[in-house]
């Protein structure tokens, strides 16, 4: 059969075998039915006016109270006029109003966290025009800053001893609402929820107590699931928050399709309604359609998707991308399993966004950097960094301890394939210094891997746009693996019993 896969800015052609299977998400398995678009406002009214395990918006405010309405970044959550952000806002604005508040005292918080800044371009798509229009010209429209520290708090260390250091807007707020999305993420199973405050109004050395080796290379990382350490910590962190802020967070999150639409609004206390969403959203994300394990996993890598323009062809980001997909799909992945990703691999790193990458990948090149963990000791020096914090704080780039979660991140692919080839780059030296073998096709690389690694007659899996869909966590056919600590536990007992 001939595919064709994400490659640059276009698509690369692949012949491979007639055997193999072919996954793309919400398309080979249809999402749940999504709310249709002429009622969502309606059902997210009914949910922010009927909060699970809180008082509603109507009595937990009034004339005076200060507001902060906290908003995901452009990274997930689309921005068609129909989006939950669009949706939700104007209508917590509206409970907000009916309860006395003013205008003057709501603030909309982008919980970037240590991703670039938002531009007043973006904002705008996020929000649309209207929400825009009322809160911009008067600055009431803000970028978490984690390096601002007139607008943090430091509220010392959680019992388990991870440091809380959190925006200081929110701390103050008498309402402080989580605009979220349950949405599939191999960072803890779901975006949403105490995820989000966990990591989106944060410093870097809050982050740093989970986006780090010691958590993301623990036995259960990899697959994903809600049961992780870092999910945990996820939650502890949050919860933490509430308690030294002498107030729960106000959420609505929304489970989301492969296209962003809502499948369904939860509202209230994160601790009560993330269980709720994440058994909506396991129907639609742990995917239970293999019905065998495979061998040769095969994708391609547009420029430009997820975290910015380069993800595609930085070689360290590039690392992280394919780990992503290591994480998500394991489950499904021989012992031998090895990928074929397509990328331009061209030397475009972006310095704009990632000012520090090139440095750190020089680095990984010399100084008796062995594997990508090796950079991680690294990690404070790059993250304290004067340059390279004045370029996320004033010029829309990353902040440098971001690019060492990406670095855990990325060992992954390596640890758990055994081989990754990448075809078609056009500096095959980059990929090389990452450990990937280079490839000029698909068909050259599929070849080899079967001399090497798989033999004759591989299970092979092709995942066409698997980094423009929201991605699912695909499982074994006849057998549920909803993101839960129970369920995983489940799970590890059947490892033994899958050949």
């Amino acid at each position: 059969m001939q595919l064709e896969f994400e490659y640059g800015h276009g698509l690369m052609k692949a012949r491979l075998p007639d055997t193999t299977d072919i996954f793309i998400p919400g398309e080979t398995v249809p999402d749940p039915p999504h709310i249709p678009e002429d009622q969502v406002k309606e059902a997210t009214w009914d949910s922010i006016r009927n909060p699970i395990g809180m008082e509603p918006l109507s009595k937990l405010a009034h004339k005076g109270s200060k507001c902060v309405i906290i908003f995901p970044d452009r990274v997930k959550g689309g921005e068609q006029e129909s989006a939950h952000r669009k949706v939700s806002i104007p209508i917590v604005l509206e409970e907000l109003y009916a309860a006395g508040v003013e205008k003057r005292d709501i603030l909309l918080l982008c919980s970037n966290g240590l991703h670039r800044k938002n531009t007043e371009k973006e904002l705008l798509g996020i929000l649309g025009q209207p929400l825009f229009d009322e809160f911009w010209h008067s600055g009431q429209i803000v970028n978490h800053d984690s390096e601002d520290w007139d607008h943090l708090v430091d509220l010392g260390l959680t019992p388990r001893g991870d440091p809380v250091i959190m925006n200081k807007y929110v701390y103050d707020a008498d309402v402080a609402v989580l605009i979220g999305h349950v949405q599939g993420n191999p960072y803890g199973g779901y975006s949403g929820g105490y995820k989000h405050c966990a990591t989106g109004i944060t410093h870097w050395r809050s982050i740093a107590s989970h986006h780090v080796p010691g958590v993301m290379h623990r036995p259960e990382f990899v697959p994903v699931s809600g049961g992780s350490l870092m999910r945990t910590k996820f939650d502890e962190i949050g919860m933490y928050m509430e308690e030294r802020m002498g107030k729960k967070f106000f959420c609505c999150d929304a489970v989301l399709d492969s296209d962003s639409r809502q499948i369904a609004v939860f509202s209230g206390y994160a601790a009560a309604i993330e269980p709720l969403s994440w058994q909506v959203a396991d129907r639609r994300t742990y995917v239970p359609w293999a019905q065998k394990k495979y061998d040769v996993l095969v994708f391609g890598m547009p420029q430009s998707f997820h975290y910015g323009d380069g993800m595609g062809t930085n070689p360290i980001m590039l690392m992280q991308a394919l780990s992503a997909q290591v994480i998500r799909h394991k489950r499904v992945m021989s012992d031998r399993c090895v990928i074929i990703c397509s990328s331009t691999c061209n030397g475009f790193m972006n310095e704009a966004l990632w000012p520090y990458l090139p440095a750190l990948y020089e680095q990984y090149q010399r100084d008796g950097m062995q594997t990508l963990p090796d950079l991680c000791r690294l990690g404070e020096y790059y993250a304290t960094d004067g340059e390279y914090i004045r370029r996320y704080r004033y010029a829309n780039a990353f902040h440098p301890f971001h690019g060492f979660s990406m670095v855990s991140c990325g060992h992954l692919a390596e640890r758990h394939t055994a081989a990754i080839y990448l075809v078609g780059a056009e500096q095959p030296g980059l990929a090389r210094g990452m450990g990937l073998k280079t490839r000029a096709t698909f068909e050259e690389a599929l070849e080899d891997a079967k001399q090497k690694y798989v033999g004759e007659t591989p299970n092979i899996l092709a995942l066409p746009k698997t980094f423009t869909r929201a991605a699912v966590h695909l499982c074994l056919k006849d057998r549920e693996y909803p993101g839960t600590v129970s369920s995983t536990l489940a799970e590890l007992s059947h490892q033994a019993e899958v050949p």
